[in-house]
């Protein structure tokens, strides 16, 4: 198992993804922000290198493609998803997207639109989507933080996907959190991502095959 990057200047697939894809193995395309991307990490020390290495653990074949951009919002994951569906052809899709839009003040609607349509578009395609959700600190106000998090459920419940409520769950809510983030304080270390990848894998599990 490999993983493909994408970044700004683009997508690379390595010989050994090209040989798993032709083998018939099933892709697992991540699609997310800075928080599935490794900003910050060495690379391999991500959640989502740590799922590779998991999924070898338990013999379970399949090819994980990391599409995930540092910075990216629902917006700009929707408008690239077309591209990456064609390309990987994946049978499962991740969706960790929205914190980028919180940041950034984006309406409500525009992330739950767009969270929606990926989702939609990923099961057209015959793909299982997990949905994962995301939360935004205290100082938001409970409204719009109660708001934020129920979009990641709605689209969920909508669609019928699956959902991992909070990515950052025993992180951010953790007695030491403070020493689970990087110095900005957004971005989980190295030693928080077992922790991320504890939290996706009881929920993806059930969707890969037994």
């Amino acid at each position: 198992m490999t993983t493909a990057a994408l970044g700004s200047a683009g997508t690379w697939t390595t010989a050994a993804q090209a040989q798993a894809a032709t083998a018939g193995k099933p892709v697992i395309l991540v699609l997310g922000d800075s928080l599935s991307a490794e900003y910050g990490l060495k690379r391999g020390e991500g959640w989502v290198p740590l799922l590779e290495k998991r999924l070898a653990q338990q013999k379970i074949a399949a090819t994980v493609v990391n599409a995930s951009i540092s910075g990216d919002t629902s917006s700009g994951g929707r408008a690239r998803f077309p591209a990456l569906l064609r390309q990987h052809k994946p049978n499962y899709v991740v969706l960790e997207l929205g914190a980028n839009d919180a940041l950034r003040g984006l309406p409500l609607a525009n992330t739950e639109d767009n969270l929606l349509q990926i989702t939609k578009a990923a099961q057209a395609a015959g793909a299982k989507v997990l949905i994962v959700g995301i939360q935004v600190p205290p100082n938001y106000g409970a409204d719009y933080t109660r708001r934020f998090e129920a979009v990641f459920s709605k689209v969920a419940s909508t669609t019928r996907a699956a959902l991992v409520p909070f990515l950052l769950k025993g992180v951010a809510d953790a007695p030491d959190a403070l020493s689970l983030f990087q110095a900005d304080r957004i971005h989980p270390t190295a030693v928080a991502q077992p922790q991320l990848l504890d939290n996706v894998w009881p929920e993806l599990r059930k969707l890969l095959p037994k």
